[in-house]
């Protein structure tokens, strides 16, 4: 089997000396963070549980001033939350607080990463520049007196757009990835559908955050050079914990000589390690996140977190790892009907290899 192999040290040493003084000061700000977490699950009256919640809000909000400071000074580094108005805040908080609750089920998760990734992109591409509008002239159901039509104006980002390429981290990336297509096809002018480059790529979960190893399975990724070089190139990832996946990819391809215009990483949660390793390893890499988590435990998971997206998504199955087809099945009529298009890319982009390389 065919294998790219990237470890924890390496992408450690793109991070600056200022990097891991922020990071070192974010790890002490959580230390006191997990500590109140034990008080306050043990407290014995209304008034310490009062204490203890005023003393957690604190410390979240001294985070997230930190995470604001650190972020105003690398601006590919994109946050919902801070560069945003403050009245869009709430919705983005409201959301990202029902992807966590560990009582929001398969169906409803899958509802809330659509809302996210939509809001994602309109993070990335709603303050574009151009004075230019796209017409849209919509046939209604309505035939009395006569046949109505619709006009409604949006604005023209076909430029922006119509170079994309969609990179998939399979498994738990495949329907953001599959949304943030859709967003792009509803905003072109003609309905471009974005090619897909399929990567199967995991991590070594023995292992813990400091020596931890990402594995690049080239035999069972699917895409085309000829499709990514030049292009503007979109991850769309839930989680984004150490970045290591994403570097993985990215380094592979160009050391194969692939020189990808631009790299947008799209994450629902993302956490500061994370983010920084990936604009910090990456020339022309953007990372785009509704929200951004402190730090990361020893086993690399994202703290507070919201578990593992792919299997919220797509229905635990234990070690078992799920291929393509199996995971569309996993997701339903619905979902499949509502992204046909992006759903023959995928079928066009798998099958092709196999018609190649046939077992």
């Amino acid at each position: 089997m065919s294998k790219i192999i990237l470890k924890a040290e390496d992408l450690d040493g793109y991070l600056t000396e200022s990097d891991k003084r922020y990071i070192s000061r974010m790890d002490g700000l959580y230390s006191q963070v997990t500590s109140c977490f034990t008080r306050l699950s043990q407290c014995r009256s209304q008034d310490e549980q009062g204490q203890e919640e005023l003393t957690l809000i604190r410390l979240y909000n001294e985070m997230g001033s930190l995470m604001q400071e650190l972020c105003g000074y690398e601006s590919a580094i994109r946050v919902y939350s801070f560069v945003t108005p403050q009245e869009s805040h709430p919705e983005a908080s409201r959301l990202i607080a029902k992807l966590r609750d560990i009582q929001t089920e398969n169906q409803e998760f899958v509802y809330y990463i659509q809302r996210a990734y939509e809001m994602l992109f309109k993070l990335a591409y709603g303050g574009m520049p151009g004075s230019n509008k796209n017409y849209l002239i919509v046939k209604t159901p309505v035939t009395r007196p006569v046949q109505n039509y619709a006009v409604h104006k949006i604005t023209n980002i076909d430029e922006f757009i119509e170079h994309t390429v969609m990179c998939v981290m399979l498994r738990g990336a495949l329907l953001p990835s599959m949304i943030m297509s859709k967003e792009i096809q509803e905003y072109s002018s003609h309905g471009y559908v974005t090619p897909f480059a399929l990567f199967k790529i995991s991590r070594d979960d023995t292992k813990r955050e400091h020596n931890m190893e990402y594995m690049l399975d080239l035999d069972n990724s699917y895409f085309n050079r000829e499709t990514l070089d030049g292009k503007d190139l979109i991850f769309a990832d839930p989680m984004n914990a150490t970045g290591g996946s994403l570097v993985t990819v990215v380094q592979y391809l160009l050391e194969t000589g692939i020189k990808p215009r631009s790299i947008r990483f799209f994450n629902v949660i993302a956490a500061l390690k994370g983010a920084l390793r990936a604009v910090r390893a990456l020339e022309h890499c953007q990372v785009f996140t509704l929200w951004m988590d402190p730090v990361l435990n020893d086993a690399a998971y994202i703290m507070p977190g919201l578990g593992d997206a792919g299997d919220r998504i797509s229905g635990r199955e234990g070690n078992y790892q799920r291929n393509i087809i199996q995971l569309i099945a996993n997701y339903g009529a619905t979902i499949a009907q509502l992204y046909r298009a992006q759903l023959r890319e995928i079928e066009n982009t798998v099958l092709k290899k196999i018609m190649q390389h046939p077992a």
